[in-house]
């Protein structure tokens, strides 16, 4: 006789929640650092071709660090602004669309190669599907579901990305603009809802949202972003969404 498949156990933070709200870069994709590297070189390519008149504008884009805490989450154009922006007077509008416009055609070479879909990611999703937990990817990149479709994961998920967004004319992160539309299409109150983010803007936009629980991942493994990430709104941290499977998250 052959035993039935062990079916896995959602951690007490999950358990009474209704749905979950997911980004994709960094929480279901292994995309992040795609998107950074195409920053880095759109950002550190501007001087040189459209050398600033301050000096503090020039320094070059850290891919860990200046991610994290100006693009990640947003918008192309906002992030191409708020780290313009960050070493000196606001960039003009022409600037930031040109360094935006870079950085789109830089990725769109780099993820021909396709992504893959973290194996906790994925383990965690199939256990909410099974626990009857439906679940959503609410990502501001117009390649999320191409992202998605390449990791052999788009029919396990509703999606919002950045070409709804923008059809919807929805304000990007931390505005809760996406995971309140993912939510409303999953049919649950954000009051009954989590969010699952690696971005502080998307941590702070869960918040922002009303979410029941928001929760941080943090791909560095690094006191420093786990600690940026529960000041910005995120209730729990862990480094692979495994671990809410079993036993629970740690703090």
């Amino acid at each position: 006789m052959t035993a039935a498949p062990c079916r896995e156990v959602l951690a007490p933070e999950l358990r009474g929640v209704e749905a979950v709200v997911c980004d994709a870069d960094a929480v279901i994709t292994d995309s992040a650092k795609v998107h950074a590297a195409a920053w880095k070189a759109a950002f550190d390519a501007f001087p040189t071709e459209s050398p600033p008149e301050d000096p503090a504008q020039r320094r070059p884009f850290d891919s860990g660090d200046d991610h994290l805490r100006y693009v990640v989450g947003r918008f192309r154009l906002d992030g191409a602004a708020a780290f313009l922006a960050a070493g000196g007077p606001a960039p003009g509008t022409e600037t930031v669309r040109a360094v935006a416009e870079d950085k789109e055609r830089r990725v769109t070479e780099r993820i021909r190669d396709g992504v893959e879909a973290f194996p906790g990611t994925v383990r965690l999703v199939r256990a909410l599907r099974a626990a009857g937990v439906p679940v959503a990817a609410a990502s501001a990149s117009r390649y999320a579901r191409e992202l998605l479709t390449g990791a052999g994961v788009p029919d396990l998920l509703v999606l919002v990305d950045g070409g709804e967004a923008a059809r919807l004319a929805l304000t990007g992160k931390p505005r809760p603009d996406l995971f309140l539309v993912a939510a409303r299409r999953l049919g649950v109150a954000p009051a009954r809802a989590a969010v699952v983010e690696d971005a502080l803007a998307g941590v702070g936009a869960g918040g922002a949202g009303g979410f029941a629980l928001v929760v941080g991942v943090d791909r560095t493994a690094g006191p420093a972003t786990r600690d940026r990430l529960l000041r910005h709104g995120a209730e729990t941290v862990v480094d692979d969404l495994g671990e809410l499977l079993g036993a629970g998250a740690r703090r």
